[in-house]
């Protein structure tokens, strides 16, 4: 009982970082380029994960750092830049949105490629979910007529990248400790965004003097600390101590949370979008594993 309220808690604490992390990104863009919030974040994340977690690397078997690595790709650094990029065409409530694709994912990567199976219940759950969101989609679609949804090709391809990573960390990382698996994946990616952080403009004197730098900066760091580093933490853990299809659900409390910070950044939002945040909250539920 004590561990089934305890992953409900996890599971709210990363929906409000996470849900928050949406409109950061959005002010991020304010001052740097996508490539340049992508590789600053990675690089800033991996300086505060190893500065708690450098010695727990040494308790990865060597079997397990493959794992570890393409974890780290997938589930942090091309997203890190495609979340990014669909935000310079899309709102930062529409992108958690899609987001949301997570958790149906997950469902078809874990039955399809990892063997993983799913109950009916959380099936039902996924469903229901989806259609709250698709409810959301449609309605954000009619608000903001002129966005860009073809940038929506990012976020479902960050969705399929975070799903594999899910199933990866329950099937292979089951037993490696959730701070040396973040730490793990920082030390894997922080050189490469270091190259792409070099091949961008961020070190030329034009890019200090914007006058949005220190803001964008600013949010860059709370976003890595909180809503990377923290976050790839509570996250590994839920996933051991729950099921992939239920640690993923937390892609559907997130817009609830995003969609808060875009209305008081003077994003739409209707009566109708509640009506779909009310459908992702009971899909949520449902997509709970109850123990047998």
């Amino acid at each position: 009982m004590r561990i089934n309220n305890t992953k409900w808690i996890y599971l709210v604490v990363l929906a409000l970082i996470w849900g928050s992390s949406f409109i950061l990104i959005k002010k991020s863009l304010l001052g740097l380029t996508p490539f340049q919030i992508g590789a600053t974040r990675t690089l800033i994340t991996g300086f505060f994960l190893f500065a708690v977690g450098f010695k727990s690397i040494r308790s990865i078997k060597k079997p397990e750092w493959k794992w570890v690595v393409i974890s780290g790709f997938l589930g942090s650094f091309f997203p890190a830049f495609l979340f990014a990029i669909a935000e310079t065409e899309i709102d930062s409530a529409v992108t958690s949105i899609l987001n949301s694709l997570v958790p149906l994912n997950t469902v078809l990567f874990g039955f399809a490629v990892f063997k993983i199976s799913s109950t009916k219940r959380q099936i039902l759950g996924v469903i229901i979910g989806f259609i709250g969101t698709s409810i959301l989609i449609l309605k954000g679609a009619e608000l903001n007529p002129s966005q860009n949804y073809l940038f929506a090709g990012y976020i479902i391809l960050a969705t399929c990248m975070y799903a594999l990573n899910v199933n990866i960390i329950k099937k292979h990382l089951q037993n490696v400790k959730p701070l040396s698996i973040a730490t793990g994946n920082y030390a894997a990616i922080m050189i490469p965004a270091l190259i792409i952080l070099l091949f961008t403009d961020f070190f030329n004197t034009e890019t200090y003097s914007h006058p949005d730098f220190k803001t964008s900066m600013l949010c860059v760091v709370i976003l890595s600390f909180f809503g990377t580093a923290l976050a790839k933490v509570l996250f590994n853990t839920l996933v051991q101590i729950s099921t992939p299809v239920f640690a993923s659900s937390v892609t559907y409390l997130m817009p609830v949370v995003a969609l808060f910070w875009g209305l008081l950044d003077d994003e739409g939002f209707s009566l109708i979008q509640a009506f779909g945040s009310l459908i992702i909250l009971v899909g949520v539920y449902l997509s709970h594993k109850r123990q047998t």
